[in-house]
């Protein structure tokens, strides 16, 4: 068993999650793998448990019933990981989008002192590859807005590639982390730097599948606007409320 662990969610990745197995499975460095699937109706789940056998004792799955969302499907993850002896966790998506090489590099943050690395696509310019120019201007445009509301100096505060010391997760409430989609990475890394998390920012390359569909939709940007506000609120209120009792 390493003491790094990689979290998949998966919903209908059955294009992709044969391939991202095996390809983390051939990095230099051990990692062990939970897949956490919603119920995928495509059979991701029955690929995962046929390469278990492949990869016992390094490929776990977890499955929930319905689409729960990101969010979720990630805190199911944590505290899946919290339960055993993983000191390194890490969130990466099936779409290939995020390169598995990558997590050297997260991993060697953390181990240098990071409590949160991000991969992150606007440390170094804008690293996106195949994605529309709107869609990568609601990104950056979501970034700087996260920034201004929040005051956090994390260019990319979006991502989905991050990797997690074991005592921020453990220290972190997990039970309170309301939202789902992007607003799950916001609220996570929001959450740290509030509690006096070191948060480092890893160049990445991020590129957009080429296969399966993207679970993006409007009802997650619009809760990922809304929730920005939601947090700084809830933080001023909560130290208002500090500072009068």
């Amino acid at each position: 068993m390493s003491h790094r662990l990689v979290i998949i969610p998966t919903y209908n990745e059955k294009e992709n999650i044969e391939a991202m197995v095996h390809k983390v499975f051939s990095l230099p460095m051990a990692f062990d793998l939970l897949v956490v699937d919603d119920g995928s109706p495509d059979g991701t789940g029955q690929l995962v448990k046929n390469l278990q056998e492949q990869y016992p004792g390094q490929l776990f799955l977890e499955e929930r019933t319905g689409k729960n969302g990101l969010g979720t499907a990630y805190i199911h993850g944590f505290k899946w990981a919290l339960a055993r002896d993983y000191g390194y966790v890490f969130e990466m998506d099936a779409d290939f989008s995020h390169n598995p090489d990558d997590l050297l590099r997260l991993y060697e943050a953390c181990s240098q002192g990071a409590d949160v690395a991000v991969g992150s696509r606007y440390i170094k310019g804008v690293n996106v590859v195949n994605w529309p120019l709107h869609r990568i201007l609601l990104s950056y445009g979501a970034s700087f807005y996260v920034k201004l509301i929040t005051g956090m100096r994390v260019q990319d505060p979006t991502a989905g590639f991050v990797g997690y010391r074991r005592e921020v997760l453990e220290q972190l409430d997990l039970d309170r982390i309301r939202f789902v989609g992007y607003a799950f990475q916001i609220e996570m890394k929001f959450k740290s730097f509030v509690a006096g998390f070191k948060i480092a920012e890893v160049p990445i390359v991020f590129k957009d599948r080429e296969l399966g569909h993207s679970k993006m939709n409007a009802s997650i940007v619009k809760e990922a606007v809304w929730g920005v506000l939601r947090l700084k609120w809830d933080q001023l209120f909560h130290k208002k409320k500090t500072s009068h009792s």
